[in-house]
């Protein structure tokens, strides 16, 4: 229906250049949009101040003219200038009955659009460390990720979705080395376990694992492992954790040697990977690519940025290591990209990733942080454009953590002590539909506060339960007819809809007639809530339809009318759900 509307502004547009009125090389996309008084039609464009100056004429004599130049439509019941010179449409009652045909013989197509025409998108999103289970903070950029990508995909966009592994680094050889001390414990090895090292149920299985299926070949004596290490953080202001298990690190390297050193790596390293990779299939995310850190590396591409920055005159050395001019570009301070012993930093590793990113001919590439990561923004962008590439093509979107709520107790939330709820736990608790659905109703750089038993709740108060129960109740109907033996056969086209005069009637047309510009708006700026916030609107319109008139009436055609405009409402329903994740029930 928008889109309608556009063609004809669009139509009116090119009659006054083609008699003068306007001069444009090129005709502008008008910006239609929904009133929110009805006092004021169904749709409103400000065109005509838009483009007054550049007509050289007053606002409202240029929207004077551009509704005379307006074609005649079935769909438009009258066009009236308001204010400054606003035009406003009113549609005819035919337009919106029109949808309900057009709804049904669309089916899973309806609301989708090409808007995106074929360009390509990268969006990037959890790429959590494989240091241990996903947990509900993790869920909240899975769900964002995955219904962001989804929607894009259903505006027409070319969607590549990415996981970024960040399978190198000192956090996997801390994780590494955890797994290699409880294995020794498993030997029968007497030590303290180091406070930094990463302490979960899950280390204990990858060392048990360990354990079982090679026994003691990689058992090392407990005095051997900690000699000379320097002294754990005592919690009384003693000692140095970080100090500690770095040492633990480089003993393990040394006593285990390079082969059985990085056995016990990817032991872990693959371990939690794939579990991972099981979690998210099960919450209904998936990727084109898991994309490994150690390969930018091995690809020299890594290199290759730092030869860049280099070659454009952005680095420099101090103190045997190699700096980036951060500062230039407006970051506080200068960032290292190798450190004085050789080695690169995950910054540059980064600067080389998003380089690549670039390369591989994305128009734009979407990246879901953690919004702890807020910092590290214009430190990336600022690398692209030292690279001399143009970082606007890189947008970063922040998603805070979820804090999950279970009897009115926060629960605890550390991958590091081990004391934390798993994503698949929380799957198994409240369902896949109730997390994903709660996960993206806030706008992402917004708190969320997850309430446990809500989304288990089977009342009006769960949004979720909510929604899927409307569309539940479409099918309840459907059945409720089989078993009276009122064959359901909604007659072809517009048949019988101008029986359609109740409020409620009226309120779910206009609402359903609305859908494909909620999935246009949700996927352009990236807000999954938008889609969300309908769909209960749009539940709850149903339900007091539902409420106040029986469907299933005497009157053939009145029950013809009434069936075809749920059938309509049951699709859209079933559409919105689907890009969220979410199932569609026709029992509950």
């Amino acid at each position: 229906m928008k889109q309608d509307i556009i063609e004809l502004i669009r139509d009116a547009l090119g009659r006054l250049v083609a008699d003068g009125t306007l001069a444009l090389e090129a005709l502008p996309e008008p910006q239609l949009d929904r009133t929110r008084d009805p006092a004021h039609g169904d749709f409103a464009t400000n065109i005509a101040m838009v483009l007054a100056k550049q007509a050289r004429t007053k606002p409202r004599d240029l929207a004077q003219r551009l509704v005379e130049a307006l074609p005649a439509s079935a769909a438009v019941a009258r066009v009236e200038i308001a204010g400054p010179g606003f035009i406003n449409f009113f549609l005819t009652e035919a337009a919106y009955h029109a949808l309900v045909p057009q709804i049904m013989t669309a089916g899973p197509d309806y609301g989708r659009s090409q808007v995106g025409a074929g360009r390509r998108v990268q969006v990037e999103f959890v790429s959590a460390n494989p240091t241990g289970p996903l947990h509900v903070g993790h869920g909240r950029g899975a769900a964002y990720g995955s219904v962001v990508a989804d929607l894009l995909a259903a505006v027409g966009f070319d969607v590549h979705r990415e996981y970024y592994v960040n399978d190198a680094g000192r956090q996997m050889d801390i994780l590494g080395t955890s797994v290699w001390l409880r294995y020794l414990e498993l030997c029968g090895e007497e030590l303290t376990f180091p406070s930094n090292g990463y302490k979960g149920d899950y280390v204990w299985d990858i060392a048990a694992t360990l354990h079982r299926e090679h026994g003691d070949a990689y058992r090392v004596a407990a005095d051997a492992v900690f000699a000379g290490v320097a002294a754990d953080d005592d919690g009384a202001g003693g000692g140095d954790k970080e100090a500690h298990i770095d040492d633990l690190i480089a003993a393990a390297k040394r006593l285990l040697g390079d082969n059985r050193y990085r056995f016990v790596f990817e032991l872990g390293l693959n371990t939690i990977l794939d579990d991972i990779r099981d979690d998210l299939a099960g919450f209904g995310v998936d990727y084109q690519e898991w994309y490994s850190e150690r390969t930018l590396t091995e690809s020299g591409a890594v290199n290759k940025a730092i030869e860049r920055l280099r070659a454009s005159g952005h680095v420099y050395e101090q103190n045997g290591a190699l700096w980036f001019r951060s500062t230039e570009f407006g970051d506080e301070k200068d960032r290292v990209v190798v450190r004085d012993n050789g080695q690169t930093t995950y910054f540059a590793s980064d600067i080389a990733y998003h380089m690549d990113k670039l390369e591989r001919g994305f128009e734009r590439v979407i990246d879901i942080w953690g919004a702890d990561h807020h910092g590290y923004v214009p430190r990336v962008k600022a690398a692209l454009e030292a690279l001399g590439d143009d970082a606007s093509r890189l947008e970063v979107l922040l998603v805070q953590f979820a804090i999950l709520y279970r009897g009115g107790e926060k629960a605890q939330m550390s991958t590091r002590s081990g004391e934390f709820v798993t994503l698949r736990q929380l799957r198994e608790e409240v369902g896949r539909d109730a997390a994903r659905f709660f996960y993206v109703m806030r706008r992402c750089e917004q708190h969320l506060d997850f309430d446990l038993d809500l989304a288990k709740s089977e009342s009006s108060d769960n949004p979720v339960y909510y929604v899927q129960y409307a569309h539940a109740r479409v099918c309840s109907v459907l059945r409720q007819a089989a078993e009276r033996g009122i064959v359901i056969e909604p007659s072809a086209g517009t048949t019988h809809l101008d029986r359609l005069v109740e409020p409620q009637e009226q309120a779910l047309l206009r609402s359903i007639g609305r859908y494909p510009e909620v999935v246009e708006g949700a996927a352009l700026k990236a807000e999954p809530h938008q889609l969300t916030h309908y769909l209960r609107d749009l539940a709850n319109e149903l339900h007091t339809y539902y409420n106040a008139h029986q469907f299933l009436v005497d009157d053939a055609a009145l029950r013809d009318a009434r069936i075809k405009l749920i059938l309509a409402v049951r699709q859209v329903l079933r559409n919105g759900l689907g890009l969220l994740g979410v199932s569609a029930p026709e029992n509950m």
